[in-house]
């Protein structure tokens, strides 16, 4: 994944959470238990997010599950 980039694919999402492109669109559409939905930008069926949104959201479930989710700071 390019480090620089400010709009994901929901393959470069999936590729920085390490899950699949699935799991992502759950967690888009809020349907994964746990966590608030993943913010994303729609064009016609494609989804996007802003890299910003994304950490925003990691830093957000992961202070609500007590550290059940990765923190930001630790990339792949």
């Amino acid at each position: 994944m390019q480090e620089n980039r400010e709009i994901l694919s929901i393959d470069q999402v999936a590729s920085f959470l390490g899950c699949s492109k699935a799991h992502v669109c759950k967690a888009i559409a809020g349907k994964v238990t746990g966590v608030t939905p993943l913010p994303a930008i729609s064009m016609g069926r494609r989804k996007l997010v802003r890299r910003q949104s994304l950490e925003a959201w990691l830093v957000q479930n992961d202070a609500a599950n007590n550290g059940a989710m990765m923190d930001p700071s630790h990339r792949s």
